[in-house]
């Protein structure tokens, strides 16, 4: 879970040396994300050598990025409140979870643009800002983590067992976290059928829940798995909502609506950011990406099941799995480099005769909004910022990385399951599996992002 929040600025967790596969052109330009992410964006019009900085050709000013970080502040200002009217606990709707989603995209769009535009900031703000909507986000992240790992699992035990599918339910993060319309309440139910040993009656089938086929229901060992897989992570996934609701009512995080409540009127950027083109800082956000890219096994991961995944499956160190960090690394410098791609898209929306700073291409002013945080009180407009349009190659590697980073904490979640003191012989085997299993569904993911990414340069030649 550690790997979610890594900094791409760190050394420690960045790409290692020595993998390289030879030198890498890049990918088209308009990165992309998955599930969590946010929405795909960039796109280019024929083959190009690399993801490029900008749909943009002159230079863009630091006006640009301040009308974002104001329009990504209010969005921040908006989900906030309403995840406020939404309410907490018994009282908590599917708004609520569609409500923290958007407090943690507003607030790594925030934090992504505070990296890669640092020169055009005041450094003490934003050194001081971004470690704090770090926070912000990955605390509001862990629950719905949690609740997903725990279906992926149980998912992939009904698959290798050959039985029903889990219980059909609505988008992820629906419903009230934790209770029975939430993504846990799908996965406890079907722990609770794994755990009974067979399949829903039939007098379930109508309302989302399938048959098991002939071949029976899950064994001793797989039920028992799933049970416990479900006690841990129920556990993890209430703890996470605890501590969520203990962040959103701290005093840390007031101090950090406050902030984002004057950024939303008043970008603090330095002296000299008149005469800074933000093009070669999108720019350089995209050199990294591909040296980072440049970096990784891609000649190891030209098969899609080669059990190179497999390598220190045993090893007695439960820290993440060392092959892992240079791809999350490569995950995390694509949203950066898509946070720059957005940046210059609004430059190109507002040369093109765009309405005012904070009004997207084509929107229509709408009514305005009250910032939620006691001071200082502001009204904004409601109006979301336009996203450039998709690029279909670059969301296949985008989300394969984003399945790449949740088979290896699935199969993380497995391994330390399979720790657990005085289990049955039969339960750790089967929870053996799902870790072998998890562990495949990683390589096959990084064979898919290879795949995405040298089309793109094979397309560009």
């Amino acid at each position: 879970m550690a790997q979610r929040h890594l900094d791409p600025t760190d050394p420690k967790t960045g790409p290692t040396g020595g993998l390289s596969a030879g030198p890498v052109t890049g990918a088209t330009a308009g990165p992309t994300v998955g599930a969590t992410a946010g929405t795909a964006v960039g796109t280019t019009d024929g083959p190009v050598t690399g993801p490029t900085a900008g749909p943009v050709t002159g230079p863009v000013s630091a006006e640009v990025l301040a009308g974002y970080l104001r329009a990504q502040a209010t969005e921040f200002l908006r989900a906030l409140r309403l995840h406020r009217e939404a309410g907490t606990g018994a009282a908590a709707s599917q708004g609520s979870a569609e409500a923290a989603l958007a407090l943690r995209r507003a607030a790594r769009r925030i934090s992504g643009s505070l990296h890669t535009f640092q020169a055009v900031l005041d450094p003490g703000w934003s050194e001081a800002m971004r470690p704090e909507l770090a926070w912000v986000s990955g605390t509001l992240a862990l629950e719905h983590a949690c609740s997903a790992r725990l279906e992926r699992l149980l998912q992939a035990l009904h698959r290798l067992s050959g039985t029903a599918a889990l219980p059909t339910r609505g988008p992820a993060g629906a419903g009230l976290p934790g209770g029975s319309g939430g993504p846990g309440g799908a996965a406890r139910s079907a722990a609770a059928v794994a755990a009974g040993g067979g399949s829903a009656s039939p007098a379930t089938a109508g309302t989302g829940t399938t048959t098991a086929p002939e071949r029976g229901s899950l064994t001793v060992g797989a039920a028992k798995a799933g049970a416990l897989l479900d006690r841990q992570l129920t556990l993890a996934r209430t703890r996470a909502h605890s501590t969520a609701l203990q962040a959103l009512g701290s005093s840390r995080f007031h101090a950090v609506a406050d902030k984002v409540a004057v950024l939303a009127s008043e970008v603090p950027l330095t002296p000299a950011a008149s005469a800074i083109d933000l093009r070669p800082l999108a720019e350089a956000a995209r050199e990294r990406l591909v040296d980072a890219v440049a970096a990784l096994p891609l000649l190891t991961a030209g098969s899609p099941y080669n059990a190179e995944a497999l390598v220190h499956g045993l090893s007695p160190d439960p820290a993440p799995h060392p092959q892992d960090a240079p791809w999350h690394q490569v995950r995390l410098l694509l949203r950066l480099h898509r946070y720059a791609r957005e940046v210059l898209h609004r430059a190109a929306e507002t040369s093109g005769g765009a309405g005012g700073a904070g009004t997207a291409a084509g929107a229509e002013p709408t009514a305005p909004l009250t910032a939620v945080v006691p001071a200082p009180t502001t009204v904004f407009p409601a109006v979301p910022p336009a996203a450039p349009p998709h690029d279909l190659r670059l969301l296949v590697t985008g989300e394969a990385l984003d399945r790449h980073r949740d088979a290896s904490e699935a199969s993380a979640a497995a391994a330390h399951a399979a720790r657990t003191p005085r289990i049955a012989p039969a339960t750790a085997y089967a929870l053996g599996v799902l870790h072998a299993d998890q562990r495949h569904e990683v390589e096959a993911a990084r064979y898919a992002f290879q795949l995405g990414w040298q089309k793109d340069v094979l397309g560009s030649s």
